[in-house]
């Protein structure tokens, strides 16, 4: 079940298929709660702060609820964690790079969805097998 606040729209059908195609490919339980909320530029700067210690707007933030190692061992539903997104930001990003506002929204929740279970890109290595598992759930899908 994804839990959604100030989604915009035109992304509520690419995030639900994009949440069903990271539940087909990735071993966690299928009965998984999620939190998502798009907020302003102010809103995701003050979380940054207070959660990260880095005093700047970003694109998307994700709060994991558990441990990767307890994601793929647990039996009962579970909440894996909050994701919060920038609409400025998604906006800003989809203008410079290209593409829709509905591609980064999709792009950034599988990014942070993974970072909810475990995955990182604090080493080249670990950026590399992200944006590989990124491109597999995303696919032809945007």
């Amino acid at each position: 079940m994804i839990y959604k606040a100030n989604v915009p729209t035109s992304c509520d059908e690419i995030i639900d298929i994009l949440v069903a195609r990271f539940l087909e490919l990735m071993p966690v339980p299928k009965d998984i709660e999620i939190s998502l909320s798009f907020v302003s530029e102010e809103e995701i700067q003050e979380l940054n702060r207070q959660y990260r210690n880095i005093d700047e707007p970003t694109d998307v933030l994700s709060f994991p609820f558990l441990d990767s190692c307890e994601i793929c061992t647990k039996n009962a539903p579970i909440s894996l964690g909050d994701i919060v997104i920038s609409t400025k930001a998604a906006r800003e990003q989809a203008e410079l790079y290209g593409h829709s506002f509905e591609r980064e929204v999709g792009f950034l929740i599988v990014h942070a969805l993974l970072h909810l279970i475990g995955y990182d890109h604090d080493t080249e290595a670990k950026e590399e097998e992200m944006r590989r598992v990124q491109r597999e759930i995303l696919g032809d899908l945007i």
